[in-house]
This record gives C-alpha cells, sequence and structure tokens, in this order.
C-alpha cells in the first residue's frame, strides 16, 4: 500500500513539473568554490545561488540573488574584484551579462559601478551601454557606455564627463 501511494504520487508530481528544457540541472545554495590553473589558485567565488541549465538553447548558467568575484594573482593576493546583483552566463556565446549594482575594482586600484555590464571571454571583451562611473587616483570619469579589455585596463568611455585635476602652470 505504501509503494502505490508513493508510485501515484510520483506520477501526479511528473504531470505537472516543468519540461526538462526548463528545469535547472543544478540548483546550488550558498556557493563558496576556488577555481586553479595550472595547480594555481586564481579565482573565488562566491554567491547565495547557482542555477544551471543544460537542455536549452542556448545552455545557460544563472545567479539570481547575485555574485562576488576576486582574482588572484600567483601569491594569493586580490588581484581584482566584481560584484552583482544578478549574473547570467550564456554558455554557447561565452557571455556574461551582470546587472544591479555592479561593482568592479580592476588591479590598478580604479573602482568602476555601472548598472549592467557583459564580458564576452570569446572576444576578450568587457562593456556597456549604460551609465558608467570610475573613480581612478586623481580624477573621477562618468559616461553613457564604455569597451574595455577584460583586465579593465585598457578602456574608452562613450559619452564621457568628469572631474579633472588641471595643472595651472
Amino acid at each position: 500500500m505504501f509503494l502505490y501511494a508513493c508510485s501515484n504520487r510520483s506520477v501526479e508530481q511528473s504531470r505537472h513539473s516543468e519540461p526538462r528544457e526548463k528545469t535547472a540541472v543544478l540548483i546550488t545554495d550558498s556557493v563558496s568554490t576556488l577555481i586553479s590553473d595550472s595547480g594555481i589558485t586564481r579565482y573565488r567565488i562566491e554567491a547565495p545561488q547557482w542555477l544551471v541549465y543544460d537542455k536549452t538553447d542556448p545552455p545557460y548558467q544563472e545567479f539570481p540573488k547575485g555574485i562576488y568575484l576576486e582574482q588572484f594573482d600567483e601569491d594569493l593576493t586580490v588581484k581584482a574584484q566584481l560584484k552583482a546583483n544578478y549574473a547570467y552566463y550564456d554558455e554557447k556565446a561565452q557571455q556574461w551579462t551582470l546587472r544591479g549594482d555592479v561593482h568592479a575594482l580592476n588591479r590598478k586600484g580604479e573602482t568602476f559601478d555601472t548598472p549592467e555590464m557583459k564580458w564576452n571571454q570569446e572576444s576578450h571583451r568587457v562593456y556597456s551601454d549604460t551609465s558608467i562611473h570610475i573613480v581612478r587616483e586623481k580624477s573621477i570619469i562618468e559616461g553613457i557606455g564604455f569597451d574595455s579589455n577584460e583586465e579593465m585596463t585598457k578602456y574608452t568611455i562613450l559619452n564621457p564627463t568628469g572631474v579633472f585635476p588641471i595643472n595651472e602652470e
């Protein structure tokens, strides 16, 4: 009798569940992971929730409650940081979309704040069409849109404005 009841319940649940193409294959809560390359720890990722969809077209990963990333140098010193309230990774296009209070710190100590940022791993490009606020050692740059290398050390600000020190000599 017990097996029969479980069997009916499973059939009933399967009738009302989402198709496999719309279901996350992996749901992980409270993620904290290290990523290494050639035996050297390179990154640390933390996220409240990580969802992996492998049967969608395209397959993707989603961090609906935000993501935090640190990049390390060979001495495990934090070289760069990135955080966002939401992240989406398109596996086919190899592109990240970060949204909501995106904050990045590059290895020069410059900070970048924007509502949305995209990172294409194939072209090694970081860009946005939204507002950008960059704090540098001696200046603040703002604009609408930017384009950068993936280290965010060489960038172009589209429609820039800013506060720059002027040497009176």
